[in-house]
């Protein structure tokens, strides 16, 4: 039994309320509600970043015409968590005139075609974003004073091939010493070298290079690389060190990464200068992919079984049986021992990972 009579109506008691009739208290600030969709901004423009100066980025806008110019930029929120490098094409909105005191936006950066990594040491897995963008590397290093790398500039090899950029190599201070034994050690690569004395720096030749490209230019600090950039851009003014006689480390000069363009007899480029480093870690690199770095062993492992590590125990490597039937040369002998150095850290890291 009900305890409604059966003359009650529901619907004729509730008719006069509505939702119409709720009242909220009004926001005292006027906030509109925040919400997670981000203008379009068809109206940005695109641009170069030319550089990243604590938080501030340089831009040029309209490049290559009558109106191109360069702007100063911050970056929108929403991209507080997207790394933006030098070389990076960014859409850009806001004031765009490039008046002294005016601030635009970088609202989004556009797909890029190559980015240059490196970690801290073969173990981080943190990368440090070099450069966007560039589709060369030139290699600097030195003869002497200090003393070259060859392990260092393998480094510098497998970070541009994995990252699809070609490398060049240059050679300075060869009035102190000869490079021969040293450029040896590369005999075999699709490599193309560059020698450079104090008083025969092939400046036309390099630029000639650098003509429609965007090279960056990497290297042990002290080798050079800075006075490099000031005789190909002159406007550039990199400051310039010299080497440490006691420990033979190169002072720091180049303090940040910076495009510069270059003009030469046969066109323009960009040059990228990076600030010199002393260790190049591929922690972020796949291992399958430093093969690629040394051309005429990967040829040779085209014959080693499936998942082979080319590791110095590593059963039925085609590398390791024609070192032992002696059908490497010196030098690709010291490629595979430099190879094989590159491939053990990963193995010794992947070891040490969680899970195994």
């Amino acid at each position: 039994m009900s305890w409604l009579d059966d003359s009650d109506d529901l619907d004729d008691d509730f008719e006069s309320y509505d939702e119409s009739s709720f009242r909220t208290r009004p926001n005292p600030k006027a906030n509109r509600p925040r919400t997670k969709r981000r203008p379009a901004h068809e109206d940005a423009q695109i641009g170069r970043v030319l550089g990243v100066d604590r938080g501030r980025y340089s831009v040029l806008l309209d490049e290559d015409t009558p109106e191109e110019h360069a702007i100063t930029t911050t970056r929108a929120r929403e991209l507080r968590r997207t790394p933006i490098v030098t070389g990076d094409r960014a859409r850009v909105v806001g004031d765009t005139s490039g008046d002294e005191g005016t601030l635009a936006r970088i609202v989004g950066i556009v797909e890029r075609t190559s980015l240059l990594r490196r970690s801290a040491d073969d173990t981080d897995q943190v990368e440090r974003v070099i450069v966007a963008n560039a589709d060369q590397m030139l290699v600097v290093v030195a003869a002497a004073d200090p003393e070259p790398r060859a392990r260092l500039v393998d480094r510098y090899l497998v970070a541009a091939l994995d990252a699809g950029i070609r490398p060049l190599l240059v050679v300075t201070k060869t009035d102190l010493a000869d490079p021969s034994e040293f450029l040896s050690h590369f005999d075999g690569l699709d490599l193309r070298v560059f020698t450079s004395a104090q008083d025969e720096m092939p400046v036309d030749e390099i630029g000639a290079a650098l003509v429609g490209h965007s090279t960056v230019f990497v290297g042990h600090s002290g080798v050079g690389k800075s006075t490099l950039v000031n005789a190909l851009v002159p406007s550039a003014l990199r400051a310039t060190g010299h080497v440490n006689q006691v420990t033979g480390r190169g002072r720091h000069t180049s303090s940040s990464t910076v495009s510069l363009r270059y003009e030469g007899p046969e066109g323009a480029g960009w040059v990228i200068d990076t600030p010199g480093v002393r260790s190049f870690g591929l922690g972020h690199v796949q291992p399958e992919n430093i093969l690629a770095a040394f051309t005429e062993l990967a040829e040779i492992a085209e014959d080693c079984p499936r998942g082979c590590t080319h590791l110095s125990d590593a059963p039925d490597c085609a590398l390791i049986e024609a070192a032992e039937r002696g059908e490497l040369s010196e030098t690709a002998l010291a490629r595979l021992d430099s190879l094989q150095r590159l491939l053990q850290t990963f193995a010794d890291k992947a070891e040490q990972s969680p899970g195994r």
